[in-house]
């Protein structure tokens, strides 16, 4: 990233614990504020990621970052034997683990307390891992993709759904906007937790987006790297494969 982002300013703990701080914080509105911040789409988004790991048939999926589960929830649909859903934070974990539980998917979905810098699994442990609106939580982006490149099966697939700042006019200009102003407003609205909303839309305006985020991923060895820019390049889901 160009600048460090920290959801709390004058804290003297480390981004990792900051941000776990704050989706425990917001663990219980979380689900309902994406819908109204995202206008939905963020549903639209993930059946992506689904349809394109159908496709591939994987038996075994890591999701980091799954926060609340909607992701790894989804994912049942791609035929998957094992989805392992991590999470920095046990706050989100257990609005997730609710959720599992009341579509009876416990003998698919196990959902665990970890560090995407430092994850508890063997090398070439699963066959797809996916990371939703999570790569930019990381304390250090680079070692959280090397982790992830460490357990990925060779020829297995790494999905990433990460908001990205739109190119074009107007509709560069409407998201500086949106983000600046409405989202901030609307998390103060909607949650206890103040710096929480100016914190995502601060981390996601300096993530390096595009194919700057490509260049990481290759660096790091990945391969057949691809970014789609989604509704109008507000996120994108990136590809790729060791």
């Amino acid at each position: 990233m160009s600048k460090k982002v920290t959801p709390y300013k004058e804290s003297e703990l480390g981004k990792k614990e900051q941000v776990k701080q704050m989706f425990d914080t917001i663990s219980k509105n979380y689900d309902g504020l994406n819908r109204v911040i995202s206008f939905g789409t963020d549903i639209k988004w993930r059946k992506r990621i689904v349809a394109y790991l159908k496709d591939k048939s994987p038996n075994s999926i890591l999701d980091i970052a799954t926060g609340t589960g909607d992701l790894a929830i989804a994912m049942t649909q791609t035929g998957a034997e094992k989805i392992v859903g991590l999470d920095l934070s046990p706050g989100m974990l257990e609005v997730g683990k609710h959720k599992v539980v009341n579509k009876n998917l416990q003998s698919i979905i196990e959902m665990v307390v970890g560090d995407s810098e430092n994850l508890p699994f063997e090398d070439n442990s699963f066959d797809a891992i996916t990371v939703a609106f999570g790569v930019r939580n990381f304390e250090n982006l680079e070692k959280g993709l090397q982790e992830i490149y460490r357990v990925l099966k060779p020829q297995g697939h790494f999905l990433v759904l990460e908001t990205s700042v739109p190119t074009k006019t107007p509709f560069k200009q409407g998201y500086r906007a949106y983000t600046k102003y409405i989202l901030p407003t609307i998390g103060k609205l909607f949650s206890k937790d103040r710096s929480a909303y100016k914190y995502l839309s601060e981390s996601a305006s300096v993530f390096p987006h595009g194919e700057a985020f490509n260049n990481i991923l290759r660096k790091i060895g990945f391969i057949g790297v691809e970014n789609k820019p989604q509704t109008m390049g507000v996120a994108s889901i990136y590809v790729a494969s060791k």
